[in-house]
Order: structure tokens, then C-alpha cells, then sequence
């Protein structure tokens, strides 16, 4: 994740001119997941059976037939191109067919957008959630505190809204967009520990990813029907898998991880809770990383864990937390499909060297970091390292590499970052790590 705001030097950003306009991604490199059949039936399970605080979920539910959806409410610029996306690659790489509501009849899927002051005055800590048996936030404020909207009572999905907010950057809203609906159709649980995968809550993976469309395949298998209990479902996968994933028959399967226990899901919640103080969340990511290595990980876990002291103590410890970033980084980058977790580390070191004016290893490590970015369409990862790349280039006297990289990465801010004024405090939060040598003009003037 890009250095928080709150947590850099700040100056005004530099007058500049008119903002380029915003870049878009092109089709995303799908990749396959890259662990045995064994291994994902055994992530199925855990993601369809258990809720995210930790209840059991008895049966399988999901929609049985032709599914539909709507958008209503506030639907913000840039949400239908979104939305057709992401139902094109529903259709391509998951082999679902999700058709618009007729204007006479109930949607299966109802997509939502209010503001974000509105939802996180209800449910103050969740930028967006997935809930059955309604279809408006009338019906939800209305029930929300009845069993009517306890998936662990459902046996079949008929309606379910999806709400997002509709004021935020366009990644976030596409993000959010990507991670719902897909629930809405899928599994509801995240895993820390599954680092390939949108269903986690440490949100390196912006976009559904080849074992997202995986799992979403085969949650909607032919051979697989609402109400079936874990061991019948448990029954079925391996030959589901088979047929859907074949590689996958032809690789080793690892030990299978234990479940992640709750004192540390607790802690990593709290590290990462914008309500409490900055010293309550040092103190939950200690916590946390002091569980992981008791537990012996060497997982994506460990390196959350190391990421996250990490980022709580940059601005305090820079040894400690460069110490952190770097054993983060180690593990990642022997994970399998680690590569963006990875490009977060290196955003990191690379902010870290600028501000001790070690340019040259900047433009390494945005060197490294700049594809994992690209692949898994994270405009916020890459325009915040393409930033940190002008300011290196222009201290090592090449202004006009500079220009250009400063101004392709203003496109990217757009998406990433959102309005206007938002894109220039990020450059100029960039800018200040290194406050006392001269920068360029930032929009490329």
C-alpha cells in the first residue's frame, strides 16, 4: 500500500496545469493459480463454510438459475464502464451469466451507492458489504438487526444488495464493485492467509485474480446445489477441481495451513482500525507478529504481520521498520503469486531511500515493483511509485525522464486517488521526502 497521508511530511503541492486525463487498464493478465487441487478445495471450504467473524455457516446457499442486477441510488461516473467489465470477465473466466433486471421485475443483485458518511455511520468500519434477503438500504436499515439478514439461516440466495459508496477515487469504487458482487455469487469469507485472492482483508489483490475465478466456477458447478452441508460439498470438490483446474492435479500439494486462531485476526484488525490511536495499533501489530511467529508461519501471515509494523512504525523507528519491510519482502517474494504483496514492500523501501537520497535504489526497486502493479491494476501502487521515480530522476539530474514519468503518473493518480486536488497532495507528499533538493515543474509544464 502507498505511505498513508497522515503518516509523510507535508508541503502545498506546486502550481500546475490541467490534470491529464484519467488513465484506464487494459484486459488483465489472468493468471492460474499456481498451488495443488488439494490445497484450493481446502481454501473453498474454509472461504464457504465460516463467516469472517468466525461462525460456521451450515449449509450452501447461492442463486439457483438466471441471475440478475441492477444499479441504483448515486451511481457515480465510471460505475456501468465498471460494472460491464466486470460481468465480461464473469462470463469469460467464470462461466457466469449475469443479466440486467428487467425494468418490471426484482433484481437478483441490487448494487447500491450512497455515501460514504451514510454507510460507515451504520456500519462504521466496512467500506462496502454484501447482505441477503433485501434489495434497497431501506430494507436493510430496516432489518439490519434481525435474523432476516443472517446468512447463516440461508439455504438459497433469491436477493442481495450489494452497497457502495459512491464518493470515493474510482479504484476504490471498482475495488469494492469487483470484491461484492463476487460475494454476492460466491463464497463470503476472507482470509488473511490467502494472499492470491480478493477474499482477504489485507487488500493487496485489487481485482479477481485467476483462483478468484477458480473458486467462483466451481461455488457455481453443475455438480454442487444449495443446501448441501460441508461434507457433501467436501465430497464433490476434488473431482469439481479436477475438471475445472487440471494443472492443478499435476502439482504437489503442501501441508495444509491450520486456521488462522482469533487472537490474531483480532489483532490484525486492530492494527489496521482508523478509529483508535496510532499506539493501539503499534501495540495490536506487535501483538500480531508475536502470534505468527509463536505459530511458526512462514506465510503470507508473517509477512502481514511484518508489513504492518512496518507501516506503524516508518515514521518512528525507520530501522525497526525497514528491518520489518525487508523480512516482508523475503517471504513474499517466495509465495507464489506474492509479486504484488512484493511491489508494496518495494514502495516502501523505495520512499525510504529517496528520503536518505539513495536515487539510484529507488529506480531499482520501482524497476521491480512497476509490472506486479501494472498486472494486478493498482492505479494508487503505481502512480505512487512512478512519482517517487521522478523525484529520484530529477535528483540524479535528468529533468526530462523526470517530466514524463511524473506526468504519465498523474493519469494513474486520477483513477487511484480521485479528485483533482487529492492527485497533487499525493505529488507533493511524494515531494517532501526529500524537502531540501529541487523538483520539477509537476504537471509537466
Amino acid at each position: 500500500m502507498p505511505p498513508a497521508p497522515a503518516d509523510l511530511p507535508q508541503r502545498l503541492a506546486p502550481a500546475a496545469a490541467a490534470l491529464p486525463p484519467m488513465s484506464r487498464f487494459e484486459a488483465p493478465a489472468l493468471r492460474p493459480p499456481q498451488r495443488s487441487n488439494a490445497e484450493i478445495a481446502h481454501d473453498f471450504i474454509e472461504l464457504a463454510f465460516w463467516l469472517e467473524s468466525g461462525r460456521e455457516i451450515p449449509r450452501l446457499s447461492r442463486f439457483e438459475g438466471p441471475i440478475t442486477l441492477r444499479m441504483t441510488g448515486q451511481v457515480p461516473e465510471g460505475a456501468t464502464e465498471e460494472l460491464a467489465r466486470l460481468l465480461g470477465r464473469l462470463r469469460r473466466e467464470a462461466g457466469l451469466e449475469v443479466l440486467p433486471a428487467r425494468a418490471d421485475e426484482r433484481a437478483g443483485i441490487t448494487v447500491e451507492f450512497r455515501s460514504r458518511a451514510e454507510m460507515q455511520a451504520t456500519v462504521p468500519q466496512a467500506a462496502c458489504f454484501v447482505v441477503p434477503r433485501v434489495s434497497s438500504w431501506e430494507e436493510f436499515r430496516r432489518h439490519r438487526r434481525s435474523e432476516r439478514l443472517d446468512w447463516t439461516t440461508l439455504e438459497q440466495r433469491e436477493q442481495v444488495a450489494v452497497f457502495l459508496p459512491h464518493d470515493v477515487p474510482r479504484q476504490e469504487m471498482r475495488d469494492c464493485l469487483q470484491e461484492e458482487v463476487a460475494q454476492a455469487m460466491g463464497p463470503l469469507n476472507d482470509l488473511f492467509r490467502l494472499h492470491e485472492s480478493v477474499f482477504n482483508d489485507d487488500n493487496f489483490q485489487t481485482v479477481l485474480t485467476g483462483f478468484d475465478m477458480l473458486i467462483l466456477r466451481a461455488y457455481n458447478a453443475p455438480e454442487l446445489r444449495s443446501g448441501m452441508t460441508r461434507q457433501e460439498v467436501a465430497a464433490r470438490l476434488p473431482a469439481i477441481l479436477a475438471r475445472l483446474n487440471p494443472a492443478g492435479e499435476r502439482i504437489a500439494p503442501r501441508p495444509l495451513p491450520p486456521r488462522s486462531p482469533r487472537a490474531w485476526i483480532e489483532a490484525t484488525e486492530a492494527a489496521l482500525a482508523p478509529g483508535i490511536s496510532r499506539s493501539a495499533r503499534r501495540q495490536a501489530a506487535d501483538r500480531a507478529l508475536s502470534i505468527a511467529r509463536a505459530e511458526g508461519w512462514r506465510d503470507a501471515r508473517l509477512a502481514f504481520s511484518l508489513y504492518l509494523l512496518g507501516r506503524l512504525t516508518r515514521s518512528s523507528e525507520g530501522d525497526l521498520a525497514l528491518a520489518a519491510f525487508a523480512e516482508a519482502g523475503l517471504i513474499y517474494a517466495r509465495l507464489p503469486g506474492g509479486e504484488v504483496h512484493a511491489a508494496h514492500v518495494d514502495m516502501q523501501m523505495a520512499a525510504f531511500a529517496l528520503s536518505m537520497g539513495r536515487h539510484d535504489d529507488v529506480l531499482r526497486l520501482v524497476r521491480r515493483a512497476q509490472p506486479a502493479a501494472r498486472a494486478s491494476e493498482n492505479a494508487a501502487l503505481l502512480a505512487s511509485l512512478q512519482m517517487v521515480q521522478a523525484e529520484a530522476l530529477d535528483r540524479l539530474g535528468r529533468p526530462d525522464e523526470a517530466r514524463v514519468v511524473r506526468l504519465d503518473s498523474l493519469g494513474w493518480a486520477r483513477y487511484g486517488f480521485g479528485p483533482d486536488e487529492r492527485v497533487r497532495a499525493r505529488l507533493a507528499e511524494i515531494a517532501a521526502l526529500a524537502p531540501e533538493a529541487p523538483r520539477a515543474a509537476a504537471a509537466g509544464g
